[in-house]
């Protein structure tokens, strides 16, 4: 059972006392039986998701595989895990695992996928879901050739205060649509062999913080139409830094950026032509809201989730599966693969560093 809480006061913006209301709004799904997870990967995303998978009812990590038995065996006992393997295959074979997490560095995230729906599992993706677009369109094709569930794990999109800003956009709250502003930073040591900056890795700054604003933006506003870039390399060569201004048919903006050199505001704003959302940092995480009218009406919008909030893209997983449905109509594979698109036209325009 997941339940979350909204509550929000209403002032002018010159008063410091209005109307104060206090929700508590319940969002259940029952089923049968928890899906049992196995996680490929045993690294800090899998620590955070399997934390919180013990928050919920509708999921449970029944196996973990790692490529050395050690690794799998030490997760294991963090999390309680009854089955623990040395190879990924091991894994994707155990009848008792119903669904696979694949948690590995973006240039494993195609095989291990792969390997997961040859051997008949569904599976969760983690982003970026793949190293480029061509390995996305391949890897939907594969889970709809097989008819089996797949879905990115942007669980951003899963996050109760996503899901009501959502709601208000849908409802016309905030009219047209006309901005929308995020950005993603995080300092990182200059460390070659980290996953930002490591080639091997798949070290990129759009692949691991771009994707959160790219994917906020698509989910509101759709692939773009124009886009404007600025990408500038790390000290390894891949990409470091990127802002983006991206144009859509409708006539919305959406203003983007990422960087692994700095600790950004990690805010994100949402403008209609009728009013805004303003999202505390970090937007992409469990977070709070204000929506400001035209006339400046305030309605603070405040969610009580525990701890990081991975817990909810299970739910949609488990939803899902119950339902028989085999993509996430709230994480469409469509809409993926137009992520991993836009991501790669962004990477393509990176400036080369500059000779020493």
């Amino acid at each position: 059972m997941v339940g979350f809480a909204i509550v929000w006061a209403t002032a002018r913006r010159a008063r410091t006392t209005g109307l104060v209301r206090h929700v508590h709004q319940e969002r259940k799904h029952t089923m049968t039986r928890p899906v049992r997870w196995g996680f490929i990967g045993t690294g800090k995303i899998a620590s955070t998701f399997a934390r919180d998978l013990q928050l919920i009812d509708e999921g449970e990590l029944v196996a973990v595989g790692s490529r050395r038995r050690e690794s799998a065996d030490a997760f294991g006992d963090a999390f309680d895990v009854p089955r623990r393997y040395g190879s990924y295959e091991e894994l994707v074979t155990d009848p008792e695992v119903d669904a696979v997490y694949v948690s590995t560095p973006h240039p494993m995230h195609f095989e291990n996928a792969v390997l997961a729906l040859e051997h008949g599992k569904p599976v969760l993706v983690e982003k970026a879901f793949t190293m480029n677009a061509a390995q996305a369109r391949d890897l939907v094709a594969l889970a709809r050739t097989k008819k089996l569930f797949m879905m990115e794990a942007m669980w951003t999109r899963f996050l109760p205060h996503v899901v009501t800003l959502r709601e208000l956009v849908s409802r016309g709250v905030l009219g047209e649509l006309v901005v929308v502003e995020a950005d993603l930073g995080k300092w990182f040591a200059p460390d070659p062999s980290s996953r930002l900056f490591a080639p091997e890795l798949g070290g990129s700054a759009m692949l691991d913080l771009g994707v959160y604003p790219v994917s906020f933006a698509s989910m509101l506003l759709g692939p773009p139409a124009r886009m404007v870039t600025m990408v500038d390399p790390a000290f390894t060569g891949v990409d470091g830094q990127a802002s983006m201004i991206f144009g859509y048919e409708s006539g919305a903006h959406a203003l983007l950026t990422c960087t692994s050199r700095a600790r950004t505001a990690t805010r994100a704003c949402v403008t209609g032509t009728d009013a805004r959302v303003e999202i505390d940092a970090d937007f992409y995480a469990p977070s709070s809201f204000r929506l400001i009218t035209r006339t400046d009406d305030v309605t603070e919008y405040h969610f009580d989730v525990a701890p990081r909030g991975l817990q909810f893209q299970a739910v949609e997983v488990a939803r899902c599966l119950e339902a028989g449905l085999i993509e996430s109509p709230v994480m469409p594979l469509d809409e993926t693969v137009a992520i991993m698109e836009t991501m790669e036209r962004v990477i393509a325009t990176l400036e080369p560093a500059p000779l020493a």
